[in-house]
């Protein structure tokens, strides 16, 4: 019996993403088995058409690991603040960090001294873009919404970075770490990539051609992991939600679906990867460009994971801040989008 009950499948020991597929299509195979195999076709055909941005953004992480490039990043936070803030929220907008793997970056950076406000400004750009989401995006959506997205990450960190420096002396920013070693804890994700020089010709010291394949069999079940439960979950939205109703809620081009898609964005927001086709299907059935760009900006920074991964960090003044620069430049970002897309 003792056998018998270890050699069963645990379900916590199944990735949070495959598992949550298996029990949406268990569900759907109960309640209405006729939508099964089209949900399967829909999930399959929208993978395959989006395999080509996949596979880019598995190469391109990969490289920059294997190369070492990420080694560059530290040398952002070295010099005068004001070129700091600018050189960290344009490194954040190109590194391969997400809102988890960014802490322990972001806590050696904290522990030596470099200051909040260009850390804030890496901080708050990092988990919004880079190379791979900028290839999903623009594959699920568009370029130009990729584009825009990409700028607004930019934007975000100016933001924080600066109003951070503007208030540099006050009670807010003052010994932001935690006491108990936010540093030494960070997310589980590994170190901080401070020292070392990047080696582009990865492929000639085998240590570095395993990272390589390594990072891109991870990244690849990453993606695969969590896309294939953004095409199910559009499958049913499609299926099952009444376009009307979001372009009651999150249409046109006020004020109104802006502030609302910021402020559902965090709660709402399963995964960065996972959020962009569910966007995507969400615009074609009315949702304003606006309020699609501040969902998704605010949920990248202020969503459950991210959120949880931030506060053991820092303290709750600045995490405070944090979020509230998040759903600020998240509504600033939906206005823009509406202007300009």
């Amino acid at each position: 019996m003792t056998d018998l009950t270890q050699s069963l499948p645990r379900f916590r020991d199944i990735p949070k993403g495959w598992l949550a597929s298996l029990v949406i299509l268990g569900l759907l195979a109960i309640f209405d088995p006729g939508q099964v195999l089209p949900t399967l076709g829909f999930t399959a055909k929208a993978l395959a058409n989006t395999a080509p941005f996949i596979v880019f953004a598995v190469v391109a992480v990969a490289y920059i690991k294997a190369s070492g490039a990420e080694a560059m990043l530290a040398q952002v936070f070295a010099g005068r603040t004001v070129p700091m803030i600018f050189l960290a929220a344009l490194a954040g907008g190109m590194s391969p960090f997400c809102s988890c793997e960014v802490i322990p970056f972001i806590a050696g950076l904290l522990a030596v001294g470099a200051p909040l406000s260009a850390v804030m400004a890496f901080w708050l750009a990092s988990p919004l873009m880079d190379p791979a989401m900028f290839a999903i995006t623009a594959g699920a959506i568009s370029w130009e919404f990729a584009a825009l997205k990409a700028l607004a990450a930019v934007g975000l960190g100016l933001l924080g970075g600066f109003a951070t420096l503007a208030f540099a002396n006050s009670i807010v920013f003052q010994n932001p770490l935690r006491a108990e070693g936010g540093a030494k804890k960070g997310c589980g994700c590994g170190p901080a990539p401070f020292s070392g020089r990047p080696v582009w010709k990865f492929w000639v010291e085998r240590p570095r051609l395993e990272t390589f394949r390594d990072t891109a069999v991870e990244n690849g079940l990453f993606l695969l992991k969590w896309l294939t439960l953004a095409y199910i979950l559009e499958s049913l939205m499609l299926a099952y939600v009444p376009a009307e109703s979001i372009a009651t809620l999150l249409g046109g081009n006020g004020a109104g679906p802006v502030v609302i898609g910021a402020l559902i964005g965090g709660p709402a927001y399963l995964n960065g990867y996972a959020a962009v086709p569910l966007v995507g299907e969400l615009m074609n059935q009315g949702m304003a460009v606006g309020a699609a760009m501040s969902f998704i900006v605010a949920g990248g920074v202020s969503s459950i994971p991210a959120a949880v991964a931030v506060y053991p960090l820092v303290k709750t003044r600045v995490f405070v801040a944090y979020i509230a620069y998040g759903v600020i430049g998240a509504i600033l970002a939906g206005f823009a989008a509406n202007a300009l897309l």
